[in-house]
This record gives structure tokens, C-alpha cells and sequence, in this order.
């Protein structure tokens, strides 16, 4: 399993399901293409297939046709020992929900899969504290996640994603449990932290305020790219209009 180039590509992707008695098409021949390092946004009305594409991307799913290329990966070729293997050591993911351990600190949250990877207990804590120190919770690590704010149990679920050192981030529904204030640092954290550690960050949202944090917008309408316009390009009218429900969605 060898990575011969970067980046995140999509090529004439389907994904279809079966739900009871109801075919659902969450994608219809999608193509995406990614060359370059940032913080990348993709938005899109309920149905659109958002969380069925980032799913794809994270390997946590297959297409029924198509291909998809992270950094030179070919998922679609893979099997589920190396899938398992370019999960753990290629990509990070956060969550809406934290998915923190509520009886575990938040250092021992950060380094859990760590551990559960074989890494000595030296090593791993001190991977765990240099990551909670970059992201100001230092001082936290011995805390649990009740005595966190959400916004702090959202960046130490980010200082796990990052315990690889992934070179791809997902990002799903990040601020959905976050207010407006904690919401605006996570984006601006997301933005920093694709600059500053060359790092693609790809984040689902529903929130048109993100938008003006990530380098490109990539707009999903019924299971396909409607439109990938920059943001400085991006009128907010235009934007909120376009990731308003619709009747009639096909995916999820």
C-alpha cells in the first residue's frame, strides 16, 4: 500500500441504499477534485449526500462505482486490513458529538487510540500533552469531559484527530453543539491548522457563516457538485439560498 501523490479526488462516484422498500440514490456520478493543502468546506441542502461523501472519503463506506483517491490512495482498490491501516495513520476525524470518553481525562482521550495501536505509555503522553499544549488545554489535561466546555471537549476531540499526524481532516458537523463564539474559533482554529501544519481540512456544514473561513466551497444538490466557487467569490445571499432545504432530497 504505497501513497505515490497527494490531495483528495473523486471520480464519476455513485452510491446508491436500500431503505425498506424505498431505492435511495445518495450519488449520482460525483466528481471532486482537491490538488492542494487548506481548509475546504462542503455544503448543501439536508439530503444533498453530504454525509454519504465525507463517509467515502473516510473509508468507512464504498462506492458502487467510481474511484477515490486520497493522497494517493486508491480506496476503492483497497482492502479492509489496509483500509484499517489508512484510517488510522492517513486521515483524522472529528465529530459533531466530541465521541469523548466520559470517564477518561481528557489526555487519556487524546491518546487512547494510541495506546490501543501498541505505542509505549512514555511516548503516547508525551504526544498527548505536546498536542494538548498547542491547542491551549494543557492546563485541562487531567479533566474529564464534564468539566470541559463544549468548546474545549471539541479541541481536545481535534488534538486526537491529529495524534497521527494525518494529513487529511475531516470535519463533520464540528459546531453543531457550539455556540456562535465557540463556533467562530473552531473555524478559525480548522483555517489555522490547515496553514500552519500543511494539513487538507475538508468540513461538512450547514452553517453559511463557516464559509468565510474556508478557501473553497465545494455545493452538493441531489447527490452531485452543484458548484465549487471560492469564497472571496461568494455572495452570503446567494450562499444561504443555496443551502436551504428542498423538497425532494435523494441522499443523506
Amino acid at each position: 500500500m504505497q501513497s505515490t501523490s497527494s490531495g483528495i479526488s473523486l471520480t464519476d462516484v455513485h452510491k446508491r441504499y436500500r431503505t425498506g422498500q424505498l431505492d435511495v440514490q445518495a450519488l449520482r456520478g460525483l466528481n471532486l477534485e482537491i490538488q492542494e493543502p487548506g481548509f475546504y468546506g462542503i455544503m448543501g441542502p439536508s439530503g444533498s449526500g453530504k454525509s454519504t461523501l465525507l463517509h467515502l472519503l473516510a473509508a468507512l463506506d464504498r462506492p458502487d462505482q467510481g474511484q477515490i483517491r486520497v493522497n494517493g490512495f486508491q480506496l476503492n482498490e483497497m482492502s479492509e486490513s489496509q483500509l484499517t491501516l489508512f484510517r488510522r495513520n492517513q486521515i483524522g476525524i472529528i465529530f459533531q458529538q466530541f465521541n469523548l470518553i466520559a470517564t477518561l481525562t481528557a489526555i487519556e482521550n487524546v491518546t487512547l487510540p494510541a495506546m490501543l495501536a501498541g505505542m509505549r505509555k512514555k511516548e503516547r503522553l508525551a504526544r498527548g500533552r505536546e498536542l494538548l499544549d498547542q491547542l491551549d488545554l494543557l492546563n485541562r489535561a487531567d479533566h474529564r469531559p464534564d468539566a470541559l466546555s463544549g468548546g474545549q471537549q471539541q479541541r481536545v476531540a481535534i488534538a486526537r484527530a491529529l495524534l497521527f499526524n494525518p494529513s487529511v481532516l475531516y470535519a463533520d458537523e464540528p459546531t453543531g453543539n457550539l455556540d456562535s463564539a465557540s463556533s467562530a474559533q473552531l473555524w478559525a482554529l480548522l483555517s489555522h491548522l490547515a496553514e500552519s501544519r500543511d494539513l487538507t481540512v475538508l468540513m461538512v456544514t450547514h452553517e453559511p457563516e463557516a464559509a468565510s473561513h474556508c478557501r473553497q466551497l465545494f455545493l452538493l444538490r441531489d447527490g452531485i457538485i452543484d458548484s465549487n466557487p471560492k469564497t472571496d467569490e461568494m455572495d452570503p445571499a446567494e450562499l444561504l439560498a443555496r443551502t436551504q432545504h428542498h423538497p425532494g432530497p435523494v441522499g443523506t
